[in-house]
């Protein structure tokens, strides 16, 4: 029985979910499975971009079979020859004798090697089209043309290009492990929380080594309009993509995703993981909140790689073993260097008993390791840590707290107190609208912070909530204008961009005049005094909201009028509950003025206009 997947018009997914694989690549543990992504379009001609691997190659042809019906298939375009992509194309073309495969010249050279087509009956030679960089191929609405992308992560590798419909095929760049299990689009599944971490353990693991190549790649992805990403493993980008890329900016770069403390162990008695357990134990004592610990000898290297290109710093605790590193150890440390880490501030713990050895050869391997920050205290541990070693941890973990950034508070300093909402408000926040555009659609959505960050150049810095529409919009793009909303601006404004979602409506669909900046983006003149045109640099998210800083690109005064600050629109643009006869009970959003009526008021409650939670009520005098 067939399983196919509609992504856009005349295209379908016709690939294939593999659960009972223990191994990738008979290296990687995929307890979560793997799936192998193929695509067919159904054009004037017909293309299939990929096949699958041999184990869920029925699947596949029943899928295949079952689109087709009974056309002929003209072309396969191999982005990847792996051969969990293209180890059964021998078979595709004995079912389809006139098909004609479509790559480039490693490509060419490396099926040879991979299959039998002499057993197919099929003249390789006439049946290929060799492609090069920058090349077309028509199918009759659409047209795709072709970039390289060597050592991503094969010397053969190329990325196909829809031109009609902003598709990018990208082999195995964008993947990720995991069966799809009838979800194949990103937004259909929990990605940030649950497929994140398996999507960081493929690109380290599997791709990792080659930064620079993916770093050429992005910046030749960055040149074209993309609106799909169909990669080989893992789902369809469609949404929010621009979330998927920082990451991969900063894998590929070698730059730390998180501010975050890595230990990882080797013990054979326990006393290694003791300290390994302590150290932790004063960090979080310090204020340090990201902390992970790794024992060698329990977790498969692949997972600490992963851990490894996401921490920014990485203390390695190892016992002496045969005059060495720990074994376990070793493989790790080696596996580390073979997918190229870098970038990275080091610390290490060694334990021996009689001739301790393992810190000065794991100083020693990190020395040959290039951008490796080196903490120079260096614990060392005979058999077992002694109470007046501690202190030596101590002061261990100060030479770690003192290399990060200081982005919390040490934890001894902070004394908790109420919490209260009202201080809040008392904040000379403004009221602005953020504006933004995705290839021909409009949005835009109220935004409260705004500040200017530097003068030279003019920078400026803000914070959008993370579930707007308009958030999803400017990760992607990086452009946007700021207007800085006038005192005079009706309620109706704050209604239409700040209680309803571009997801669902078309904010600017009222709007008889849209009035454009030079980078393209609508500006409000008639409801702001100012706007401010800018281009994103940096991209942090927060629990409830994304920070931005940006460079300016354009600012212009439009006239005088007071600006709009929160204080104002509560005392005078905000509606006031309706008085009536008879008194009411309930609570009041302090956004929007929308009324629950009650005396309790629900914990979980959502503000139906400008969905605010609890925190934003208060009750009706």
């Amino acid at each position: 029985m067939h399983l196919v997947r509609e992504i856009s018009e005349n295209l379908f997914w016709v690939g294939a979910d593999d659960r009972r694989l223990e191994l990738f690549e008979n290296v990687f543990p995929i307890p979560r499975g793997v799936s192998y992504n193929s695509y067919l379009l159904l054009d004037k001609k017909t293309v299939l971009f990929d096949t699958v691997d041999k184990s869920v190659s029925a699947v596949f042809y029943e899928n295949l079979s079952f689109l087709l019906k009974n056309r002929s298939l003209d072309y396969v375009v191999i982005n990847h020859v792996e051969p969990d992509h293209c180890a059964n194309l021998a078979e595709l073309v004995l079912r389809y004798p006139g098909v004609k495969i479509v790559g480039n010249a490693k490509t060419a050279d490396m099926l040879k090697q991979f299959n039998n087509f002499e057993a197919s009956n099929y003249n390789f030679e006439s049946g290929f089209l060799e492609v090069k960089e920058g090349d077309f191929l028509e199918t009759g609405k659409h047209k795709f043309t072709f970039v390289m992308a060597p050592m991503v992560h094969w010397p053969e590798v190329m990325v196909s290009y829809d031109t009609t419909e902003k598709i990018l095929f990208s082999a195995d760049a964008f993947g990720t492990f995991g069966a799809l299990s009838g979800h194949i689009f990103a937004d259909e599944l929990n990605f940030e929380t649950e497929w994140l971490n398996d999507a960081r353990r493929y690109y380290t693991n599997i791709v990792g080594k080659y930064g620079n190549q993916v770093q050429a790649l992005l910046a030749k992805a960055a040149a074209l309009d993309i609106k799909l990403v169909c990669p080989l493993h893992g789902p369809v980008w469609r949404k929010n993509f621009g979330w998927y890329l920082e990451k991969y900016q900063r894998w590929s770069a070698y730059v730390p995703e998180d501010d975050a403390v890595l230990i990882v162990y080797g013990s054979i008695y326990g006393n290694t993981e003791n300290a390994a357990n302590i150290l932790a134990a004063l960090l979080a004592e310090k204020g340090v909140r990201n902390i992970r610990l790794f024992n060698v000898s329990k977790t498969h290297p692949s997972e600490i790689v992963a851990e490894a290109f996401r921490c920014s710093h990485l203390i390695f605790a190892a016992a002496t073993y045969n005059a060495g590193v720990f074994c376990n150890m070793e493989t790790v440390l080696e596996h580390l260097k073979a997918h190229n880490i870098q970038n990275r501030t080091v610390a290490i713990i060694e334990n021996g008993s009689w001739a301790p050895q393992a810190g000065e050869i794991m100083a020693k391997f990190f020395q040959t390791i290039p951008k490796i920050n080196m903490i120079e205290r260096k614990i060392t541990i005979n058999s077992s840590l002694k109470q007046n070693q501690r202190s030596e941890l101590e002061l261990l973990a100060g030479d770690i707290y003192a290399s990060m950034p200081k982005t919390v508070i040490p934890a001894h300093d902070v004394k908790t107190a109420p919490i209260q909402n009202e201080p809040f408000f008392k904040l000379s926040y403004g009221l602005f609208l953020l504006t933004v555009r995705d290839g021909e659609k409009d949005n835009g959505c109220i935004i409260n912070t705004a500040v200017q960050l530097t003068d030279v150049p003019k920078r400026i810095t803000f914070s959008v909530i993370r579930k707007n529409y308009t958030n999803d919009i400017l990760k992607k793009t990086g452009v946007f204008n700021i207007s800085i909303l006038k005192q005079s601006t009706p309620f109706d404004v704050f209604k239409r961009f700040g209680f309803s979602s571009g997801r669902d409506v078309e904010k600017f669909a009222n709007c008889p005049k849209k009035t454009r900046s030079a980078n393209g983006l609508i500006y409000a003149p008639e409801h702001g005094n100012a706007f401010i045109s800018g281009k994103v640099i940096s991209v942090t998210d927060y629990d409830t909201h994304t920070l931005y800083i940006a460079d300016i690109t354009e600012s212009c005064v439009i006239d005088n009028a007071p600006s709009m600050t929160y204080q104002y629109y509560f005392d005078h643009v905000k509606p006031k509950p309706p008085i009536t006869g008879e008194k009411k009970v309930g609570w009041v959003c302090r956004v929007c003025g929308w009324i629950h009526e009650g005396e309790e008021l629900p914990e979980d409650i959502i503000c139906p206009l400008c969905k605010h939670g609890a925190s934003d009520f208060e009750k009706l005098p």
